[in-house]
């Protein structure tokens, strides 16, 4: 939309009026110019994100600058737009929704007037003339994220209410299936039935995990919901053996075999247009077969770099990591922590037809078109490294490998990022300075760390306050100094906790990612290289601006997305 080299040339009106009005510095305004190319979006949508203007005033100065009337997108009814019109990636690309249509003329919501790219590719979508109405463009983006949830959520309804419980498209997915096992079958229609139900309960409500559990008197049955465990139904213990086996077979596992894990995967077709993936363990125990089932949801790996959570400038910071030919990125932090949303959303980013990328996976979750995914198979001997030794002779440009587990794995990556490629990973440590010292303590050398590795991400998965029902909190004083906010911040400061109503599971709905982001500068490296202890190293990271994952979770509390309890659960 813009092109990159936008330093040497003149800055469009709407942001030199803003650089004339002292609003912003030249400087500023090329940086956002240089972003939103990068990110392909907008200027002001870059601008109004990054709260160096507020949208009210850019959206005011536009106004009286090109006299363009000025919409209140709060007040507008969404019962008149047109339906369906145009696509939602065509809106996003552009800042430009369409908003209702007078006769043959269609009027399109934007936040800069002098986007006429937008306005012109609308109108050769639609053969409709189009005309902007003017709109504030943080207005703009909750509105479109609005639009496009309630249309989304509608859909999916609809798709869980007509699906047939008795005659779903299940496939399995296994590359190894006895030809006995493909004439098993379950011929029994009130489980079938029971199972279909409680899987698409579990997609409707967003659940990421189901448990079936037997037990001497009971079997209970337990979604996980934003990290934590809820009983959903208990069916007679009777019918374990019953449900283990449609399981397994759903997933083409053996089913005479109940004495040794085993792993499976299928596909439930849900629509012509929405497939969910499940991910099947089972596991031996002492009143019969637990099966735990993964739910992957292809949308889950499509969250945009904006919905991570990432601070404005830890943004900055990993777009910048991952926009580098060459390096070493590293997202660590504990099972559950949203590591793997995180990777994809960076290889949906870099996913270009200019880019060869390959990713060694156990196993691969969800497929991202485009790029070459492999599953690993210790086995047969393909493990991490093997991956890795061969995408290296495939002429890569990006390589993801699923987790350093062991020197072999370790040393290859290393060695990738050091010519010339890009190489991103995963580690289970607990925090960003930890994970330069659970690579040494594998046997990597002080110095290569130093030298290859560009960023390394710690996460966790807070859950957020449901803005339905939450309440401000009063919090001692000295709770809060305890957990760090400044003496001169306790008069400003209002936390909430929640409450629980019907639109949200006890007071939290959705989870909201928490970031400690550490680029290896050349003073950590330093402290790296002369053999600095894991608190030297963060200590020298503090120095250079790193925010913590508790710091990180403090700000959340204070801008009302989660609570103090709950950052304490995820950070402590």
């Amino acid at each position: 939309m813009y092109s990159p080299d936008v330093g040497k040339k003149p800055l469009p009106g709407l942001m030199r009026k803003l650089v004339e009005l002292a609003l912003l510095e030249e400087k500023q305004a090329d940086s956002i110019l240089l972003q939103a190319a990068k990110e392909n979006t907008t200027p002001i949508c870059v601008l109004v994100a990054q709260k160096m203007v507020a949208g009210a005033i850019v959206a005011e100065i536009a106004m009286l600058e090109f006299g363009i009337p000025l919409l209140n997108l709060n007040a507008f009814d969404r019962e008149m737009m047109p339906k369906n019109l145009i696509q939602e990636n065509l809106v996003r690309q552009n800042h430009a929704l369409p908003i209702f249509k007078r006769g043959n003329r269609l009027f399109v919501a934007i936040s800069d007037p002098t986007n006429l790219h937008a306005l012109d590719e609308i109108k050769f979508q639609t053969g409709v003339a189009t005309e902007g109405i003017l709109v504030e463009a943080d207005k703009l983006s909750l509105f479109i994220d609005e639009v496009y949830s309630d249309r989304d959520n509608a859909q999916q309804l609809t798709d869980i209410r007509d699906a047939d419980l008795e005659s779903l498209d299940i496939q399995a997915e296994t590359e190894e299936v006895e030809e006995k096992e493909e004439t098993q079958d379950i011929d029994d229609a009130p489980i079938v039935r029971f199972v279909n139900k409680v899987l698409l309960d579990a997609v409707n409500k967003g659940v990421s995990d189901i448990h079936f559990e037997p037990y001497e008197k009971n079997y209970r049955i337990r979604f996980r919901t934003d990290g934590i465990l809820k009983e959903m139904a208990t069916p007679p213990v009777s019918l374990a053996p019953r449900l283990s086996a449609r399981l397994k077979v759903m997933s083409r596992l053996d089913i005479s075999e109940r004495r040794v894990p085993q792993d499976g995967r299928f596909k439930m077709r849900i629509s012509k247009n929405r497939a969910i993936d499940f991910r099947v363990s089972s596991c031996p125990t002492l009143f019969g077969e637990k099966l735990v089932l993964r739910v992957l949801d292809p949308s889950s790996a499509k969250v945009g770099i904006e919905g991570l959570g990432l601070l404005d400038f830890q943004r900055e910071m990993f777009l910048n990591a991952i926009n580098r030919p060459q390096g070493m990125v590293i997202v660590t932090g504990p099972t559950g922590s949203g590591k793997t949303v995180t990777l994809y959303t960076a290889l949906n980013i870099l996913n270009t037809l200019e880019r060869n990328i390959s990713t060694a996976e156990d196993p691969v979750e969800i497929y991202l078109p485009g790029v070459n995914q492999v599953n690993v198979n210790p086995k047969a001997g393909l493990n991490f490294a093997e991956c890795l030794k061969a995408f290296l002779r495939q002429d890569p440009d990006v390589v993801m490998v699923g987790e350093i587990r062991d020197l072999e794995t370790a040393e290859t990556a290393v060695k990738a990022s050091q010519t010339g490629h890009l190489v991103l990973s995963t580690l289970h440590t607990n925090g960003a300075a930890e994970t330069l010292m659970r690579l040494i303590n594998i046997g990597v050398a002080p110095f290569n760390l130093a030298t290859s590795i560009t960023l390394i991400v710690a996460q966790r998965l807070a859950r957020k306050l449901c803005d339905a029902c939450k309440r401000p909190q009063d919090i001692p004083n000295k709770v809060l100094l305890d957990a760090g906010i400044p003496q001169d911040e306790l008069a400003d400061f209002q936390a909430y906790e929640p409450v629980g109503c019907a639109k949200c599971n006890e007071g939290y709905k959705g989870r909201v990612g928490l970031f400690e982001l550490m680029p290896i500068t050349d003073a950590i490296g330093r402290a790296v290289m002369s053999g600095g202890s894991t608190i030297e190293i963060l200590e020298t990271a503090k120095k250079e601006g790193l925010v913590t994952l508790h710091e990180n979770g403090m700000r959340a509390v204070k801008a009302g997305i989660t609570s103090l309890a709950e950052v304490n659960r995820v950070t402590t």
